[in-house]
This record gives structure tokens, C-alpha cells and sequence, in this order.
């Protein structure tokens, strides 16, 4: 049986994948991430089964992350699942304790192929966003998520990375804590009601990481993208970062920014 060939690139090094033995990810595997006591010693694994590749996820607690190259394409990967590599490219994010890790799985000759939707029409990026089903943003919430992963938009390729804590990321923003922490509830909320998983815990508790999940979930919807990194040093408008009266109309639904892709 010929097998399509399979490559995994993490910080720069290529790894091939054979299709007998498989790959392992993780803190001890085949491809050693990190010597991180958050990381699984055996974390993801990249198998050949029944004429397919495949990505499991091992572990016991952490998820990961995985998006095809467009963002059009995501999935969760919760501890005992997997999902066949059925795509050219397929990038994986996943947090242990203070870091976030990405890295690419290259397929040779997919069984599949990633379709694009069909081009915007004249005048549809007019606010200079697209869509992400109907999950719309204020400009402030915006600047929060791209505050939260400039680590990432500002690296060249795939490795480690820390999210910022919500002290910094707020000093950053020009805000205050509670400001920050307040329109962070608002983002996570808004994508929580839209179906993403992971931002709450349950009914009246926040997840614990819900930052790594939003951050991992921006990035591989391309909700954000090193475009955007301007804003975080463009102009605020005269009392828009100080006073209450901003604070509530920044988060009036009726004031929306859309983001992601077209």
C-alpha cells in the first residue's frame, strides 16, 4: 500500500512520520516539545490506520487545538479523541500551564481538499472585517484579543509562546484591570453563546484557562492576524480609554466590529 507522507514541523525541524511505527508527541516523545511538568510525556500521536492518517490525543486533561491553514476548518481535541489528517496542512495549539505550543502536520496527498467560500462582493469589508458565523465584536473587544495574541502574530513560524497575563495585557491596552477583565467575561461569553467550547466551566463558572482556549481559538479562526497588530498602537479617541460612558458604549451591542474570515 503506497501512504501518502506525512511531516510534522515544530520550532523549525521537520519530522517525518512512518506509517508503522506512527509519531508521538509530547514531553518525552518523538518530538520532545518542551520539558514542561504541565505536558504530557506522550501527549498527541500521528498514526496510520485503516488506509487513513490520523492525530489522538492521548492525554488525560489537556485539549488541543486544530485548524486547517484557512481557518475554515476547526476542531477540539479532548482527551481520548482523534481525527484523521484529511487535509494538506493542518495546524495544532495546545497550553500546558503558563505556555501555548503550535505546530504544522503536512500531508502530502490529502484525501481531502480545503474549498474557499466565493470572494467577497464590492463594499462587504467596508468596516474592514469579515465573519465568523454571527459572533460580532465592539472595537474594544477586538483590541482585546489581539492584545492577547501579539505573542503569536508577531512570531515567524510555529513554536512556543506565553500569554499574556490580564495585568499586562490590560497596562498594555491602556486599561484598567477591572476594564479588562469585565470586557474578557463579554468576548468569552459572546463566542461561548456562538457554540465555541471551552471559554466557560459551567452554568456561573468561567473556565479556568479560558484565555489559552481564546487565544488558540482567534488564531485558528483567524479571527485576528498580524494586520491587526496596528491597532494596539493606534490613537484612542479623546476620553474613549478613561470613562464610564465609554466603557458602556464600547460594550453596546448595537456597536459592532465583525471579525474573522470572509
Amino acid at each position: 500500500m503506497i501512504h501518502s507522507k506525512v511531516t510534522v514541523v515544530f520550532c523549525g525541524e521537520e519530522h517525518s512520520v512512518s506509517p508503522e511505527s506512527g509519531l508521538t508527541i509530547g514531553r518525552s516523545g518523538d518530538v520532545e516539545v518542551d520539558d514542561n511538568p504541565y505536558l504530557h510525556r506522550t501527549f498527541l500521536v500521528v498514526s496510520f490506520e485503516n488506509g487513513f492518517w490520523w492525530l489522538s490525543n492521548t492525554g488525560s486533561t489537556l485539549t488541543a487545538t486544530v485548524a486547517d491553514e484557512q481557518g475554515l476548518f476547526q476542531a477540539w481535541l479532548n482527551p481520548g479523541a482523534k481525527i484523521p489528517l484529511a487535509m494538506k496542512k493542518l495546524v495544532v495549539w495546545f497550553t500546558a500551564g503558563p505556555t501555548t505550543y503550535d505546530f504544522e502536520i503536512h500531508v502530502a496527498s490529502p484525501a481531502f481538499k480545503s474549498v474557499t467560500s466565493d470572494a467577497p462582493e464590492p463594499g462587504d469589508d467596508e468596516v474592514g472585517a469579515a465573519t465568523v458565523g454571527r459572533v460580532s465584536f465592539t472595537p474594544d473587544q477586538k483590541l482585546l484579543v489581539v492584545a492577547l495574541c501579539e505573542p503569536f502574530l508577531r512570531r515567524r513560524e510555529a513554536g512556543t509562546s506565553q500569554i499574556p497575563s490580564s495585568a499586562a495585557a490590560a497596562e498594555r491596552l491602556g486599561w484598567t484591570l477591572t476594564r479588562f477583565n469585565r470586557k474578557l467575561d463579554n468576548v468569552c461569553q459572546k463566542l461561548a453563546d456562538a457554540g465555541t467550547r471551552g471559554l466557560h466551566g459551567g452554568v456561573g463558572k468561567l473556565a479556568t484557562n479560558r484565555k489559552a482556549r481564546l487565544v488558540e481559538h482567534a488564531l485558528s479562526t483567524q479571527l485576528v492576524s498580524e494586520d491587526d497588530l496596528v491597532l494596539l498602537d493606534a490613537p484612542a479617541a479623546p476620553g474613549e480609554r478613561t470613562d464610564t460612558t465609554a466603557e458602556q458604549r464600547d460594550d453596546d451591542p448595537r456597536v459592532v466590529v465583525e471579525q474573522g474570515n470572509a
